[in-house]
């Protein structure tokens, strides 16, 4: 189903951008891993070849650091002159309610990597998947979009810090971005479309203190109640690659299905006042 195409998996190293990037695989997709952890990202590549039975041509690993400017924007050289083509890019990675620290470029870590280091990525590689259409962008949101606001006098948490209400923003801004994008690629053969994956055992909850008491209690239930990456990964593999939503666009699914987001993640002049923001901190326009 996916013979012949290409995906960039952004943090494809674990969880469910790994789960992601195998889902891909077995469909026979060759995957770029885009990662920041080089020496874990090969050992997760040996893993999907042998979960898969693919051969390395598929896997292919690729250095990334959505947390410097630099980095994104060699990433992104180097794809153009590499590849004639890009059918899908996942833009998967995520910080995760951590303490209070600054990318390269002086953003504050959260924002900075789940919203603008994505925002630079996907705008650079745009004309590639233009090239390439029809071809798709998938975002992946959270549920916890909800919680957030997009604060225009404090985007850089320059006056206050909270790292669950700063994830919960980046997270909405990701809503946000899918939503204008997807107005802007209109008629390009170019669809984006977000989803939130629910509570999901990862990695990523490692800046979450849980009390030594706790902890035993806290790993039953997350066996229990929790998703495991496979099943958190499904509604990207989905939006990857069905032919279901094909030409769908500026929506956002979880558990495969369409849902109807809240306002203040569909609002038009929010979403163009922080694309334009947006291109001023990352540097494309002044």
């Amino acid at each position: 189903m996916m013979s012949g195409k290409t995906v960039i998996v952004t943090g494809a190293n674990s969880g469910i951008g790994k789960a992601t990037a195998a889902g891909i695989v077995r469909l026979r997709g060759r995957v770029i891993m885009a990662c920041r952890d080089l020496t874990r990202a090969e050992e997760a590549a040996r893993d999907i070849q042998l979960q898969t039975g693919a051969d390395g041509s598929l896997v292919v690993v690729r250095y990334l650091d959505l947390a410097s400017l630099t980095s994104v924007r060699a990433f992104c050289q180097g794809i153009i002159e590499d590849e004639p083509r890009l059918d899908v890019l996942i833009n998967n990675a995520g910080v995760y309610q951590c303490p209070l620290t600054r990318t390269e470029d002086g953003f504050e870590m959260q924002f900075g990597v789940n919203h603008l280091g994505h925002f630079l990525l996907t705008h650079l590689l745009l004309d590639l998947l233009k090239r390439s259409a029809p071809s798709r962008v998938v975002v992946v949101s959270s549920k916890l979009y909800k919680h957030g606001d997009i604060n225009f006098e404090d985007l850089n948490s320059e006056q206050s810090y909270d790292k669950a209400f700063a994830y919960s923003r980046s997270k909405l801004a990701n809503l946000l971005f899918t939503c204008e994008l997807a107005r802007r690629m209109e008629g390009s053969g170019v669809t984006v479309n977000a989803l939130t994956p629910g509570i999901v055992r990862t990695n990523l909850g490692r800046h979450v203190q849980v009390s030594v008491v706790a902890k035993p209690l806290f790993n039953l239930l997350s066996w229990g109640l929790f998703k495991t990456p496979e099943e958190g990964a499904r509604t990207s593999v989905y939006l990857a690659c069905s032919p279901d939503v094909e030409g769908v666009r500026g929506k956002c699914f979880a558990d495969c299905r369409p849902q109807v987001l809240l306002d203040k993640a569909t609002d038009q002049r929010v979403a163009s006042k922080l694309w334009d923001i947006s291109e001023v901190m990352v540097g494309l326009t002044t």
